[in-house]
């Protein structure tokens, strides 16, 4: 049976001062999913993704989410909804610790969100949930450590834990591997997929071999519009796409070398 629609933008459109970023693009995300979006430098990827967590009004077109139109929805509605964003450059507070990180993230979705003089041990009800998040994400070894000094690859670890924190129903990844060296990529893809088991994912990505590893499906954007969709190996051959990304870095040598989907 096929999954239902968890989000749709129908004809959704971003201009700034005559130039399209992005150009009717309508889109399904099946819930469950981990739907990648992938494109040539310049292709409208981070502002589409900007329309998504309202970080920009479209000028045109609708989002609906849930079957609900949220296409007026200020960005702190639009996560109190269940969509939440991890940047492209973590977002953590380095001179807090790894536990004190995640702990934020779930006072934030308490009741105790702006009670910053409550006192320390009214906060350890939190440390149980805390710690199942730091398991989940494989860093409960490094609870007590500040989080500046964790590896890149650990960082980004943290950050995926702070957003599962607040309970995401769809969560927004923005270049997860971006920076990395082989080994972190290979950890944090895993641990992507680890965390999709009952979360639904839409990431942007440049890397190939992680897009062709862990991604249900593809959307390959190039300037302002979508020109495929499918899973990789549909999108990976297709003619319209390797022309895309003739020139750039990234591929078509990087479409063709990485491993086909499972």
């Amino acid at each position: 049976m096929t999954p239902p629609i968890i989000l749709e933008t129908r004809d959704l459109q971003k201009d700034f001062k005559g130039f399209v970023a992005v150009n009717r693009v309508s889109l399904k995300v099946q819930r469950g999913h981990i739907h990648a979006i992938i494109g040539p430098n310049g292709a409208g990827k981070t502002t589409f993704f900007n329309l998504l967590t309202k970080f920009l009004a479209p000028s045109a077109g609708r989002i609906i989410f849930n079957g609900q139109d949220i296409t007026a929805d200020q960005p702190a509605q639009v996560a109190r909804r269940g969509i939440i964003r991890s940047f492209q450059i973590s977002a953590i507070f380095p001179h807090l610790s790894v536990l004190e990180n995640v702990r934020v993230a779930l006072q934030r979705r308490s009741e105790q969100s702006l009670q910053f003089w409550r006192s320390e041990k009214s906060l350890h009800p939190l440390h149980d949930r805390v710690m199942e998040l730091l398991t989940q994400v494989g860093i409960e070894s490094y609870a007590h450590h500040m989080s500046a000094e964790l590896p890149y690859g650990l960082k980004r670890a943290l950050e995926i834990a702070t957003t599962l924190a607040m309970e995401p129903e769809l969560m927004l990844l923005d270049e997860p591997t971006q920076g990395m060296g082989l080994e972190d990529v290979k950890r944090v893809s895993e641990l992507i997929k680890k965390v999709s088991a009952d979360k639904t994912i839409i990431m942007v990505e440049h890397n190939m071999k992680v897009v062709a590893s862990i991604a249900d499906r593809i959307s390959v954007m190039q300037r302002g519009q979508v020109i495929a969709e499918g899973p990789y190996a549909e999108v990976s051959t297709n003619p319209q796409v390797l022309e895309a990304y003739m020139g750039q870095e990234e591929a078509p040598s990087a479409l063709e070398a990485a491993p086909h989907a499972h």
